[in-house]
């Protein structure tokens, strides 16, 4: 083999080495060039979605916000409301009581039955349809008419002793709202 041979082999290996060498960079290049494109792809992507969720955030909030104040409103009509017609109702009973035709109470009875005015113990006037037969406040404090008054004839104090009747009222509320779940009303005689 002659120098000139050598010579050319090993030239001819350093060519190729560099070509490969310098295939290999390109390729290294190109793959880490497509992993940058991908990675900032994916950071777009995300940046989409994190303004996406910024817009969806605030517009919930939003609507929560929207929702607060439509509350308030309403709350705030409702005490309007409540408020008109407990001057409705004490007009009407002012009325009933200049009225010497009118009795009062039973005016009152019925406009609450009637328009489900809170009577002021947390419980609506409301018919409760099922044949229930609540005494008002007079048949409370003075009885129930004919049928006490002949019970009461027949306690009369010329006999020896008055009975009283006591009535016990315990009513349970609803938290939330304050209305009166159940009411019970517990009568007890006493003699006096």
């Amino acid at each position: 083999m002659s120098t000139a041979l050598i010579i050319a082999i090993v030239v001819v290996a350093l060519l190729v080495l560099a070509a490969l060498l310098v295939l290999g960079k390109r390729g290294r290049e190109r793959r880490l060039d497509t992993r940058r494109r991908e990675a900032h792809e994916i950071r777009r992507e995300a940046e989409a979605s994190r303004a996406k969720a910024d817009h969806t955030r605030a517009e919930a909030d939003e609507r929560a916000a929207r929702a607060r104040r439509e509350e308030a409103v309403a709350r705030e009509r409702a005490a309007t409301a409540d408020a008109r017609g407990k001057e409705a109702r004490e007009r009407h009973l002012d009325a009933a009581r200049k009225d010497p035709d009118a009795d009062e109470d039973e005016l009152a009875e019925r406009y609450d039955r009637e328009h489900g005015v809170d009577d002021g113990d947390g419980d609506t006037g409301r018919a409760t349809g099922g044949g229930e037969d609540k005494p008002s406040l007079k048949e409370r404090l003075f009885g129930r008419g004919s049928d006490e008054e002949d019970a009461s004839e027949s306690d009369s104090p010329s006999r020896g002793g008055e009975r009283t009747v006591h009535e016990d009222v315990h009513r349970e509320r609803d938290e939330p709202s304050g209305r009166v779940r159940r009411e019970e009303v517990t009568g007890r005689e006493y003699e006096r």
